[in-house]
């Protein structure tokens, strides 16, 4: 009962309806009339793979079990006392579209009006087959029939059409409905990573597939191919299905074969994934549909499990947001050979074949200019696949242009404002090219929360990455006039309190003008001034924690960067910050935040400048959080009924702690959101679907491309990869991750909130909202990761690489480019201060040579750090190496 009441609370949050109005709107389906025909009993069947349950009117799936694991079900059967009503999508059901000559298109779909369908014989292989028309309405030109097979195993889901018209007809869609359980609503924690699954889409045409994955990360997943005449093109959502979609319900979505339909309407204007098709239907003809239902032993043999299947293979490297600076690797295992390779749109990509290597054709793909773009393969039986690739400028142009954009377009220094709000990185809104002022959300225009400290954080984080001057004189005004005391205050017993907003809905205490009257603040978003000045949101802190550390960095490890206070200053408000999180936030502090890893980064430098006492404290307060953590079976909660971005801090401090199993756990989930497959979009793209609502312009519940979940998740799953080097896998979805990080920065600058991945939009949102949460994922993870595997070799993500004999050399091209890893070694380099232009690693001396960049004006020592006891002949501060740089390049030879 607890747990409901919370998830009424929550959606009270999100939508401003009353608790009552709440239960209502999830009782609204379940009184509307029941057309399904459940009373009428089901037909139970099977494979040696899985345990299939259909509805006897319908023949839809409401059951989909491993054999031998029946009380787990991949589909949302537990719902059908529910979803028993017209337009309730289940699987098997279709959707088509249609347009006679000179026609308009038409729409159909199995699910609109419920009619028991006719069952037809079922032999050999055939656990059950029926014809729909009787389901469709009166006048529909063709015959479908449906087919459930047993395939060696596996379920085939069959769908065989028939023009009846006498006629031609083009069909320009057609989609399966993908119903899988992924409705959270009403679970615990415990209950949903038991019971529920997400899926990820590889949208790529022949050798595109759908990963449904238990929210555990455990046990067996079921992978969806394309069978027969089934090209992954689309991946559209199903808002017309009654299913409540909130926080705890993403929504449902269909596999599309076929889109122009689509494309020529509701997405015209919206540039797809794919070149959207129709077909035409000749008079009398059939036309065969298939898709293969299949089980993978877990998530990390998915891509074995579709080479078994004879279904190509695809590896890019390092992934498929590639920089201009980058010469990309893209691997292809396929059981039929490449007939041809073709860009989309021409020229923005260059593809040359390399070789082979262990049953791979390497191929070198280089980014030419900026924006998607899209790799056709056709292999020699027709069968086509496509990767999609994000092509940025190279990462120090990125960053420096978010930077500038940051510190200028979005820079608000208005010393009138009535809120206090100036000098300040202030949100902004792309579309209308204007700093947001005023919005119905309180927190968008206050310079806190996630989607108004988003701007400001990912300003200061910046500065780790690339420090200048001109930017850190404004940020350094912003820093001590307006986080400090304004959002951040200092009132007696209360120190060092975050506020959840500066900017707040008082008209009766403000000047009369003060709020714009075309925005509607009759919303419970629109806090007034006492709930914007709540410090007990502990997601605020980290934010703000940030800013100290990175101010701490600064002025600790160059030279007239930050002079306002001394590095030591800083540092201690760090500390403070993070100690306040748990005194004056408990209860949500008890959860992981986003950012949290910050909290970790304080205390190893309170250690290393030999602050025992405060470090002594900070890891006190943060082992007890730790150790709830572990007594918990999934210790990631949040103020939501289910989150992904808690796992971060949560497995930082279990892997700090050597809380292995937890850690574990953790990983484990994560993967289960997290995947790796050829499209730039999903790739390492942390699952999140409803801060559209709290940080977006374009308000719905709707899959977010890399929003700030996936930089933030990649930090745990980087840290995996650095403990254990041998699991690839682990380092190809982490850089995935880091990169979405900066997929969608437009060249001029801007961080948006995300990428809309509704092919109606397929494009950035147009509101700042909390980009910088993703950012700071991106700024303390980002490295340049040098690994070596049985089947690919050497290879470099965040560098070029040159081999010659036992001679491994990587220029790096990250934006800060001074971490490196060095995999098979398990050896991580890094610089608090200076930058190194290439690494040299003789494989047979055991040599690491480092080529440091010259002198810059504010930074005259780097200091570097190796995980490992060497000798070199330089001063230790603080466990670092100090290492005069001179007006040239110089190399640093590291035995091990």
């Amino acid at each position: 009962m607890r747990r409901q009441y919370l998830l009424y609370i929550v959606l009270l949050h999100f939508s401003g309806m009353n608790i009552a109005g709440a239960q209502e709107y999830w009782k609204s389906m379940e009184r509307r009339p029941a057309t399904l025909g459940v009373e009428k009993g089901y037909v139970e069947t099977g494979t040696s793979t899985f345990r299939l349950r259909l509805l006897k009117t319908s023949q839809t799936v409401t059951g989909l079990s491993p054999a031998g694991e029946e009380s787990f079900d991949f589909t949302p059967g537990e719902r059908l006392d529910i979803r028993d009503k017209d337009s309730a999508y289940h699987l098997g059901d279709i959707n088509f579209s249609l347009k006679m000559p000179q026609g308009r298109w038409q729409h159909y779909a199995t699910a609109w009006k419920r009619k028991p369908v006719k069952s037809l014989p079922a032999e050999g292989p055939v656990l059950a087959a029926a014809d729909l028309t009787p389901a469709l309405p009166a006048g529909v030109p063709l015959r479908i029939k449906r087919y459930y097979e047993d395939r060696d195993g596996d379920l085939v889901l069959r769908f065989v059409i028939t023009n009846t018209s006498g006629k031609s007809v083009e069909m320009g869609a057609f989609g399966v409905p993908l119903v899988f359980n992924n409705i959270l609503e009403g679970k615990s924690l415990d209950k949903a990573h038991a019971d529920n699954v997400f899926s990820d889409p590889y949208i790529g045409m022949d050798a595109g597939y759908l990963e449904v994955k238990r929210l555990s990360g455990k046990g067996s997943a079921l992978l969806v191919l394309p069978e027969k005449n089934m090209p992954f093109e689309a991946y559209r959502p199903l808002p017309d299905d009654p299913t409540p979609r909130s926080i705890v319900f993403e929504g449902f979505h269909e596999w599309m074969a076929l889109s122009r339909a689509y494309a020529d309407t509701e997405w015209q204007g919206a540039e797809q994934w794919n070149t959207p098709r129709s077909m035409t239907l000749q008079p009398g003809k059939d036309y065969e549909f298939a898709l293969r239902l299949v089980l993978a032993e877990d998530l990390r043999a998915a891509e074995q499990t579709l080479e078994n299947y004879g279904k190509p293979v695809a590896i890019g490297i390092p992934g498929y947001v590639l920089p201009e600076d980058v010469e990309g690797k893209l691997y292809l295992r396929s059981a039929v050979p490449v007939k041809q390779l073709e860009t989309e749109p021409e020229g923005k990509l260059t593809v040359r074949k390399k070789g082979t290597v262990n049953g791979y054709t390497e191929y070198r793909v280089k980014g030419k200019t900026w924006g998607r773009s899209r790799l056709r393969i056709t292999y020699e039986d027709g069968s086509v696949q496509t990767v999609n690739y994000k092509v940025i400028a190279p990462e120090k142009e990125v960053v420096a242009a978010l930077g500038h954009f940051l510190t200028t377009e979005q820079w608000l220094d208005d010393p009138g404002d009535p809120f206090g709000r100036s000098p300040s990185v202030i949100s902004y809104d792309y579309e209308t090219r204007s700093r947001v002022t005023q919005d119905s959300r309180a927190w968008i225009a206050g310079l806190s929360d996630e989607g108004g400290a988003g701007s400001w954080l990912a300003a200061v984080m910046k500065q780790l990455v690339q420090p200048d001057k001109k930017e850190m004189e404004k940020l350094s005004r912003f820093v001590h006039q307006t986080l400090w005391g304004r959002i951040q205050y200092n009132e007696g017993s209360r120190k060092y309190g975050v506020r959840k907003s500066v900017f707040f809905y008082e008209p009766d205490s403000m000047p009369s003008g003060t709020y714009s009257d075309t925005i509607n603040y009759k919303t419970w978003a629109a806090w007034d001034k006492k709930h914007a000045a709540d410090p007990g949101r502990s997601y605020n802190y980290p934010h703000v924690t940030a800013a100290w550390w990175v101010m701490y960095r600064l002025a600790r490890y160059h030279q007239g960067l930050v002079e306002e206070k001394p590095w030591k200053w800083y540092l201690e408000q760090a500390y403070r910050t993070s100690l306040a999180m748990t005194s004056l936030a408990p209860h949500y502090a008890q959860f992981g935040q986003m950012e949290g890893t910050v909290f970790l980064l304080v205390l190893k430098d309170l250690q290393r400048e030999g602050m025992d006492k405060e470090a002594r404290e900070l890891e006190k307060e943060m082992k007890k959080r730790a150790e709830h953590w572990a007594s918990l079976n999934y210790p990631f909660g949040s103020e939501m009924p289910w989150d992904s971005t808690g796992q971060e801090e949560v497995f930082m401090w279990s892997d700090y702690f050597g809380f292995d199993r937890k850690a574990d756990v953790t990983l484990s989930a994560i993967l289960a959101y997290m995947p790796v497959m050829p499209h730039w979009a999903y790739n390492g793209n942390a699952r999140r679907y409803w801060d559209f609502l709290y940080g977006g312009k374009l308000s719905r519940i709707e899959r977010q491309i890399h929003h700030y979940g996936s930089a933030l998740n990649a930090i745990p799953v980087l840290q995996a990869y650095r403990n254990t080097p041998d699991n690839f896998r682990l380092l190809r979805i982490g850089y995935g991750g880091v990169m979405g990080g900066i997929a969608n920065i437009t060249r001029d600058g801007f961080g948006p909130a995300a990428f809309h991945s509704f092919p109606s939009t397929l494009d950035i949102d147009y509101l700042s909202g909390d980009y910088g949460s993703g950012f700071f994922g991106y700024a303390v993870n980002s490295a340049t990761f040098i690994a070596k595997t049985d089947d690919l070799g050497w290879l470099a993500f965040g560098g070029n690489l040159k081999q010659k004999g036992k001679k491994i050399e990587v220029s790096l091209t990250t934006a800060a480019r001074n971490r490196i890893f060095l995999a098979p070694e398990k050896l991580a380099v890094s610089l608090d201060a200076g930058t190194v232009n290439k690494v040299d690693w003789d494989t047979g001396k055991r040599v690491l040579t480092l080529h440091l960049d010259p002198a810059g004006e504010y930074t005259s020592y780097a200091y570097l750090r190796i995980d490992r006891e060497v000798e070199l002949p330089y001063e230790m501060v603080n466990g670092a190496y100090r290492i005069p740089l001179s007006g040239r390049v110089q190399e640093v030879r590291v035995v091990l």
